[in-house]
């Protein structure tokens, strides 16, 4: 059962239990589904333990029923504006004066030093880059002489106690957490392609309660940020402009919503019933779209502003990869390119196999993100640049774990 992989996308409007095999040509094959909405959950943050253990739990059964499978352990998504990262520096010595891992791991752990208060935890650790001797630019330093190494890393961290949660909620369903993937990095996996990776380019996650990004630059994770804001905002603004119901308001917006008011038509409208009313009366599409405008603008601005809080919004030439349920608002994706300033295509899961027709959409990104990296931590050949275990994982794996050095570039905790 080497080859089965399970995720678990615990979002603020769905939780998504996927179960898949690896198939020989590295594609994935899924197997059991599971699809519920979520209770108790609010910007991607844990509100009500109770009511998300049992969404994920109903989650869960459903994929064990569809796969035929025992579901023991999984990776889990994690998103949240409690989630913050910080770039960091380790340095040591090149013992032998010829680089080697054992070189490589202990600069690694020495960029892990970095302080994190009690109230955090390290959710991952992703390298970006070596120096030897000043010189820098190394992707692979092993073999090369030298006298002192340098490592630049990326420290993602969350708060102890919201991850602490996660995991109480996910292991009330029965299932242990094997990893927490922060949610642009899983939909990294499945959406970005090895050129817009390498060239710089954002992935911006938008779900119902968070919007996602991560730059990524040189082939590696530069930056990531989690903002508090996502689809359901849209929904909230939609229900107070128009005086809606917020089911009414949701269906409004994924029937009739348009994120640009200028390609809507003076003559379009559509039937709601508003509080108030007796029966449905006609609604403006164009009054709909007003609205839908003004928040995703702000939402963008939001990400523009941290895109140059970061510094690199100079190298991302490949632009902004947008995807998450969100991203299937029409005229989002001009929207974005308009306010951002730089080229911005939709993307989603491909060429998956098996129960794959309600997953091949935006909103399964992260889902079918976590498989695939899920893959990669049990050493499965999918790509050259999937997550490596730690050095707290390495001891207990053995001779499996020489074989996941060798094939993988990036460390998690």
């Amino acid at each position: 059962m080497d080859d089965i992989v399970v995720g678990i996308d615990v979002g603020t409007t769905k939780v998504c239990t996927l179960v898949a095999r690896v198939e020989q040509d590295d594609s994935l094959r899924i197997m059991g589904v599971g699809i519920e909405p979520s209770e108790g959950i609010r910007k991607g943050v844990i509100v009500d333990l109770a009511a998300a253990s049992q969404s994920i739990a109903r989650s869960v059964a459903q994929a064990e029923q569809t796969s035929g499978l025992k579901i023991d352990s999984a990776l889990v998504s994690l998103a949240g504006a409690h989630v913050a990262s910080v770039n960091s520096r380790g340095v040591v010595a090149v013992s032998g004066h010829t680089v080697e891992e054992s070189d490589v791991e202990r600069a690694m752990d020495s960029a892990r030093g970095v302080a994190i208060p009690n109230s955090r935890e390290v959710i991952h650790v992703i390298q970006r880059g070596f120096s030897l001797d000043g010189e820098d630019g190394i992707h692979q330093p092993i073999g090369m002489h030298g006298y002192r190494l340098e490592v630049e890393s990326h420290v993602i961290t969350a708060a102890t106690a919201t991850a602490e949660n996660l995991r109480q909620a996910v292991g009330a369903a029965g299932v242990q957490v094997a990893q927490f993937v922060l949610n642009p990095l899983a939909s990294a996996e499945v959406v970005l392609t090895d050129t817009e990776r390498n060239m710089g380019a954002v992935v911006c996650d938008i779900g119902g309660g968070t919007t996602d990004l991560a730059i990524y630059v040189n082939g590696d994770v530069w930056h990531t940020m989690v903002l508090a804001v996502g689809g359901n905002h849209i929904t909230q603004d939609i229900a107070h402009g128009l005086r809606l119901p917020l089911n009414h308001a949701e269906e409004a917006k994924k029937q009739h919503g348009h994120a640009l008011q200028s390609e809507v038509g003076m003559d379009e409208t559509f039937n709601i019933q508003p509080f108030g009313e007796e029966g449905p009366i006609r609604m403006s599409r164009k009054d709909l779209a007003h609205i839908i405008e003004a928040r995703v603008e702000e939402m963008f601005d939001l990400a523009l502003q941290e895109i140059k809080r970061s510094g690199y919004d100079g190298l991302l030439p490949a632009g902004m990869i947008l995807t998450g349920g969100t991203s299937l608002l029409p005229g989002i994706r001009q929207l974005a390119s308009k306010v951002l300033g730089m080229p911005v295509r939709t993307a989603q899961p491909e060429k998956l196999l098996g129960l794959a027709d309600k997953l091949n959409s935006p909103a399964y990104s992260t889902s079918v993100g976590l498989l695939t990296w899920a893959a990669a931590m049990q050493a499965l050949p999918l790509q050259d640049h999937r997550p490596k275990k730690s050095t707290k994982q390495q001891k207990g794996d053995g001779e499996n774990w020489n074989t996941v050095k060798n094939l993988f570039k990036r460390l998690l905790p």
